[in-house]
């Protein structure tokens, strides 16, 4: 199958540097697939799970929080905050996180920006515990 050029990037370290047959990303319009010859396309990225198809066939999941996606002569690089892949989140402590996060909301009833901050806080922990529980 044909494949493109694909850098997982965050502030911190290099996710994935590789060939892949498809990316599949949540967007700030939705989730989009990107395969190869894909026209050149950039978009932001939303807090959401990714699912990368490697050259062998392998589809892994991860927790991609917010960043950017940009496609160039099939060359695809993905710039997130954070990338988490599954076999990484420990799902114990994304539960947790979970909880804290809705108590939080809870108490602030939408009256300031914590509550904005404790709501990202609760995406990010569910979306860990989808793509764990993939």
């Amino acid at each position: 199958m044909a494949t493109f050029h694909l850098q997982i990037v965050t502030p911190d370290r290099m996710a994935f540097d590789g060939r892949a047959e498809k990316i599949v990303v949540r967007t700030v319009n939705g989730d989009v697939c990107i395969l190869p010859h894909h026209i050149d396309f950039a978009i932001p990225l939303a807090i959401g799970a990714a699912r990368i198809t490697d050259a062998e066939g392998k589809t892994r999941s991860a927790a991609c929080n917010s960043g950017m996606l940009s496609v160039h002569a099939d060359e695809v690089r993905l710039i997130a905050v954070t990338f988490e892949w599954d076999d990484d989140i420990d799902l114990e402590r994304a539960k947790r996180a979970e909880a804290e996060a809705a108590e939080k909301l809870e108490a602030l009833k939408r009256q300031n920006r914590d509550y904005t901050m404790a709501e990202a806080k609760l995406k990010r922990a569910l979306t860990r515990i989808h793509v764990k529980e993939l």
